[in-house]
């Protein structure tokens, strides 16, 4: 027997290893047995090359729990370990056994997982105590016994071990009990090794018998050996690759389709990326995607491997070229990563234009599922936004699709404004915006339903993309200027009569919570609507993004802007107009004309002053005379409101036009269904 001290830098390195050498301590099992399953591989390897000339035999790793001694003990029938061996690979702490395997038999390795040579000692985070127990395949090896009681100081003795292979043994400390719990084990390896490439062995099957579950004689092997991300293509089916879904995935909807990488250069790169039902409630999820290297799961967080759009992708990515720190849960930003990054994303889109291509009525049925996808990804990722343009759908407001180049040609002729600019009509929803989405079919326009939950940051992406186009809700001006052909006619209205009609339907408009109004007039259609909402384009836009993006609550919180547009030449304003005009003319006009003449007085004096500041006696001249003319406005303004306060028509065209855009609710709703009535009765 021997004794010596590890060589390692500080006498304090256990405690280190203990808390912080991996974030989750239950990943001591995942290292321990990836250790085994190496041992496994190096044994396939060693005779393969003639090295190794005895049997392979059963090749398996067993998990074994004793709840009594109160230990776990990995066991495997790999290549085993002399003390020599030992020396050099345990004791010295970070000298990678295998790094040192597969510099000699790189080319031949099969699968070798570890890299550090640090794994072995996260058996520390959860034991008092490690005992390896192992008996090397080279002729004439003497089996050793190492142990370790978590300080510097070990002791190495001639182990009891008859055949090849090792047995690592931890004495579990009081505060991970949980360890020694079969259920706990074997969460934890169904976690990390059901892909491994040897069978990892845990108890025994159970089954039900005699009202309770009972451990039957058949050894319960945890792992698939040849998952379908490591097998051809050709040989897998659609039913293949649905039922692994299932697999990775219990419980959710079939897949839409799959994409199946496999690339050995410049890099190794295995697996299977599935485009899921993507569910109302966006959200980009970051534990979608799982993360393998050589079948050892590794993480679900893989930022940086696969860019940001397609985490909402599900499916497995293997690769033993991703660099990873030594607890293989945080992926380091290197070259490496964005290589395959790049590949991933140029993948994904080839795919999808592969799809569009072979079937294009497919592919439109599956739009609404995979727009959402696709959007995101153009959104943020410059790449995928200049290949997806060729795949690209719009879809109309009568279901119709189309790509980015054939709407510009369906639309170009008939959607191009005076300035040369083609305009894309759009609407977010169909049964609010009927009338405007009405109004621009009637007039030969086109229009585009852009209802999804990305479509507010999207127009603007489109408008980017597109030359010379512009995108218009169609609910955001009045039909005749959403794509302004010649000048715009001319409102006849003269200044008294503007006035009246701005405090007659100003006064009229209910306060809704949240809303603001203003009031304006265009000559439309004779047949057009009397009274026309519209919602201002730029705000809108700023508070549907304020609503997705943060940092924009400034818009979110301002009130929605509307305009009441009144439309001059409908033959019911022209009724309304004349009939105030005649009501009003003897009470107004003198009001009127007080205002316009100290209007003029006021800017007489001011012109006199020129520049200067007014003397004393002028300034106090233009106090009394901006008095009197608030005080005309105000005469004016309580005569119309109190005008307009008995004529129930103007009230009833302002609600019509409200409740067609969803804004009428509440006590005013119920006013305007009495009025309603009431009319009627006349």
């Amino acid at each position: 027997m021997s004794t010596g001290k590890i060589g390692v830098t500080t006498e304090n390195i256990f405690p280190v290893i203990k808390k912080f050498l991996y974030s989750d301590h239950e990943i001591f099992l995942r290292e321990l047995v990836s250790n085994a399953v190496d041992a496994s591989q190096k044994v396939r390897t060693l005779a393969a090359f003639g090295d190794f000339k005895g049997e392979v035999g059963d090749l398996r790793v067993t998990v074994t729990l004793d709840k009594e001694a109160g230990t776990l003990t990995v066991s495997d029938h790999g290549i085993g370990m002399d003390a020599e061996d030992i020396d050099k690979y345990i004791n010295q702490i970070a000298f990678s056994g295998a790094e040192d395997f597969l510099a000699k038999y790189k080319d031949n390795a099969n699968s070798i997982i570890g890299h550090f040579g640090l794994g072995f000692y996260s058996a520390f985070m959860v034991s008092k105590k490690v005992v390896i127990n192992s008996l090397s395949y080279k002729e004439g090896a003497e089996a050793v016994r190492w142990e370790c009681d978590g300080s510097p100081e070990y002791s190495l003795s001639k182990g009891d071990r008859t055949e090849r292979g090792t047995d690592i043994i931890l004495y579990i400390d009081d505060d991970s009990k949980e360890f020694l719990e079969q259920q706990r084990i074997d969460t934890l390896l169904k976690k990390y090794c059901r892909f491994l490439p040897i069978p990892v062995i845990s108890g025994k099957e159970k089954e039900w018998k005699d009202g309770a579950m009972v451990d039957t004689d058949r050894d319960n092997v945890i792992n698939a050996l040849e998952p379908q991300w490591m097998k051809r293509p050709a040989d897998l089916t659609d039913d293949d690759y649905r039922k692994f879904y299932h697999e990775l995935y219990p419980g959710q909807d079939d897949p839409l389709f799959w994409i199946h990488l496999n690339v050995d250069y410049p890099f190794n790169l295995t697996g299977i990326l599935y485009f899921p039902k993507i569910k109302n409630n966006f959200e980009v999820s970051k534990n979608r995607i799982q993360l393998y290297c050589n079948q050892v799961f590794v993480t679900d967080s893989v930022e940086g491997v696969v860019p940001e759009f397609m985490m909402l992708m599900q499916g497995v990515i293997d690769s033993p070229d991703i660099p990873l720190n030594v607890s293989r849960s945080y992926l380091q930003s290197d070259t490496a990563v964005k290589k395959i990054s790049t590949y991933i994303t140029k993948k994904v889109s080839s795919r999808l234009e592969e799809l569009y291509k072979e079937d294009r009525k497919a592919f439109e049925e599956k739009w609404p599922d995979i727009r959402i996808f696709i959007e995101y990804g153009m959104l943020t990722d410059e790449k995928f936004c200049d290949a997806a343009m060729k795949f690209c759908l719009l879809e109309d407001t009568e279901h119709k699709f189309f790509t980015l180049d054939e709407y510009k040609t369906l639309v170009e002729p008939a959607q191009t404004d005076k300035d040369g600019t083609i305009v894309y009509l759009y609407a977010t929803d169909p049964v609010a915006q009927y009338n405007y989405i009405k109004a621009a079919n009637d007039k030969g326009y086109n229009v585009l339903l852009m209802d999804g939950q990305l479509d507010s940051h999207f127009v603007g992406l489109l408008e980017h993309k597109l030359d010379k186009t512009r995108l218009v809700r169609v609910d955001s001006d009045v039909v005749e200027h959403l794509i302004k052909k010649d000048d715009t006619p001319a409102v006849d209205l003269t200044p008294t009569q503007r006035n009246i009609l701005t405090t007659l339907f100003n006064s009229q408009t209910p306060e809704i919570d949240k809303a603001m109004f203003m009031v304006s007039f265009e000559a439309m259609s004779p047949t057009a609507q009397p009274i026309v909402i519209t919602q201002n384009e730029y705000m809108r836009r700023m508070k549907d993004m304020a609503a997705l993006q943060p940092g924009m609550n400034f818009y979110g919180e301002m009130p929605d802007s509307y305009t009441l547009v009144v439309n001059t030449s409908n033959p019911l304003i022209e009724k309304i107009k004349d009939a105030a005009a005649g009501a009003l003319a003897d009470s107004i006009t003198p009001l009127e004309k007080t205002v316009d003449d100290d209007n003029a007085r006021i800017e007489a004096i001011r012109a006199e002053a020129k520049d200067a500041k007014p003397s004393d006696e002028a300034q106090k001249q233009l106090d009394e005379l901006q008095a009197a003319v608030a005080e005309a406005r105000s005469k004016q303004e309580a005569i119309i409101k109190d005008y307009a306060e008995k004529q129930p028509v103007v009230k009833q065209l302002i609600d019509l036009a409200l409740l067609g855009n969803g804004l009428l609710r509440g006590k005013d709703l119920s006013a305007f269904i009495e009025r309603s009535v009431s009319l009627i009765n006349l």
